[in-house]
């Protein structure tokens, strides 16, 4: 009984009415999307008015979920010289895929959703929220809304640990352990490895404050003339942000220290999932008794832009397999395709991840994917490609339940090796079992951990306790550089004086001495 009594306050404790919600998630990639939409789905189900300013529509919405609809652009269509070859990207540096594409595409894309027709005419509607929930990435102008509707500001990102926000709120940056999220380093525990890492930290912050904030205070002032001028900075918002929900999990991603209002929910999109295999699919995995190798490399990377050496590679190896292939073929025929590779265009990853006869999982390693393929306990090949890629699949590497394959080396050896080497050592399953184990042993699910923290900060006005108060200081003062410089000001200056006092003391002892030693050379 008194159990009961306890779990009823509880509830009545954590209980927050139903909160009007401002969830701002415009980025049309639709890997963004698959994470961000279970937060925005999960809040209207309990009950709370949500408005979310989206490139992708709900089909079927609950009918306090309202959706605001930006104009449906890729981002590579909006980039100077339009969509690159996507596995030339292989080569590219983390600061040319800054240049190349996260600064100018997050500045034209920002554009493109503050300039779209239905979000225009929405912005011009008097509206209130208690909440402003806004996804971290290159599109910062949309901070701006918090202030417009005088309602906290909550930030998610699609990716783990940012080290432009752990800088801005004075979260311990552990740049020896944790990398920057767009980062490649082979070996990051390494001298060299640390060095890059410090660079880049501090080449991307320095470019992102000085100068890409500047752009965005730009589309500040262009599209929002009523907020210009009276509101703080975008660094400033970013800084005071109430709460920052972050796509990781310690069980996979680095261990690191995190202040209490960044807070992980790795994997929330599959917390909710319920859907089964369309019945091709589910008929195709039963019927395959050797299991099937699952080829996916994500929304941003087709298959069928594979150049034709690593194509022939791929299914050369494919056709002396006894297992099943199903491959993500972004087109309706693949020549020479052998009898055991099954094409489709479109595949349902969580729920064919989902099924026990998945023997591997051959990715592009992006972490929705990563996530995926951890949480069903799936062992995994990846090529990574560009951006955060490298660093998913160096952790699943060290964890021993993968296996990476640079895009340079594949060719028929390397893939037929790796291939075999994952099938057919037991290892491999047995780590990612490990790891599925480790990822799923929560006290909350992730979605509920996100509902809990979001509800939290509405409940809590902003919370404000709850921010680090060391954000207000000079990185001078937070990194306590005063109280060294008067610490070893006072060192030296002992030192100084011990010195001095030696070398008195020395010169009073052997001043008679050398007195003497002249009156005999004199006489």
């Amino acid at each position: 009984m008194i159990g009961v009594t306890l779990m009823v306050l509880t509830l009545l404790t954590n209980h927050v009415e139903s909160a009007n919600i401002l969830y701002i998630i415009p980025f049309s990639a639709m890997s963004h999307y698959i994470f961000l939409r279970s937060i925005g789905v999960e809040l209207a189900h309990r009950g709370h008015n949500v408005t979310v300013i989206t490139t992708h529509l709900e089909k079927s919405p609950p009918p306090n979920y309202h959706q605001v609809k930006v104009v449906d652009k890729i981002l590579w269509d909006l980039i100077e010289g339009g969509a690159p070859d996507i596995f030339e990207m292989a080569d590219i540096s983390a600061e040319e895929f800054h240049k190349r594409i996260l600064w100018p595409g997050g500045i034209a894309f920002t554009e493109v959703a503050l300039n779209s027709p239905e979000v225009k005419e929405f912005l011009k509607k008097d509206n209130t929220f208690d909440l402003v929930l806004c996804e971290q990435f290159f599109q910062e102008s949309m901070y701006a809304l918090s202030v417009k509707y005088n309602a906290p500001l909550a930030i998610i990102t699609t990716f783990g640990n940012c080290m432009r926000h752990n800088i801005i709120t004075r979260n311990p940056l552990q740049l020896a352990t944790v990398l920057s999220e767009y980062l490649d380093v082979n070996n990051p525990e390494t001298f060299w490895g640390r060095l890059r890492n410090f660079y880049f930290t501090t080449y991307e912050y320095f470019w992102w404050r000085y100068w890409y904030l500047d752009k965005q205070e730009e589309l500040v002032r262009k599209y929002l003339p009523e907020l210009a001028g009276k509101i703080p900075s975008l660094y400033d918002l970013q800084k005071d942000a109430s709460l920052m929900l972050i796509n990781s999990h310690f069980s996979y991603d680095t261990p690191s220290a995190l202040l209490p209002n960044i807070v992980e929910i790795g994997g929330a999109h599959l917390s909710r999932s319920n859907a089964s295999l369309p019945k091709d699919l589910q008929k195709l995995f039963d019927e395959s008794k050797h299991g099937v190798v699952y080829v996916n490399f994500g929304s941003n990377i087709k298959s069928t832009e594979l150049p034709e050496e690593k194509k022939k590679a791929f299914l050369n190896v494919f056709k002396r397999l006894k297992q099943t292939v199903l491959w993500k073929w972004e087109e309706d025929e693949l020549e020479e395709k052998p009898k055991n590779v099954v094409i489709r265009n479109w595949l349902p990853q969580k729920e064919i991840l989902a099924h026990p006869n998945v023997k591997v999982f051959i990715t592009h390693g992006g972490l929705i994917s990563m996530q995926e393929a951890i949480f069903n306990g799936v062992p995994v090949i990846g090529i990574p490609i560009f951006a955060d890629q490298y660093n998913n699949l160096l952790l699943a590497q060290k964890a021993g339940m993968g296996k990476i394959l640079l895009y340079h080396d594949i060719n028929e050896k390397t893939v037929g090796t790796i291939l075999s080497d994952v099938l057919n050592d037991d290892s491999y399953l047995k780590k990612a079992k490990d790891s599925q184990q480790r990822w799923q042993d929560r006290p909350m699910s992730p979605i509920d951990t996100a509902m809990f923290w979001l509800e939290y900060v509405i409940r809590n006005k902003g919370a404000e306790y709850m921010k680090n108060p060391a954000r207000k200081m000079s990185w001078f003062a937070y990194n306590m550089m005063d109280v060294y410089a008067f610490i070893l000001a006072i060192f030296v200056l002992a030192v100084a004086i011990f010195v001095k006092f030696i070398r008195t003391v020395i010169s009073v002892l052997s001043g008679p001495q050398v007195k003497v030693s002249t009156r005999k050379k004199r006489s």
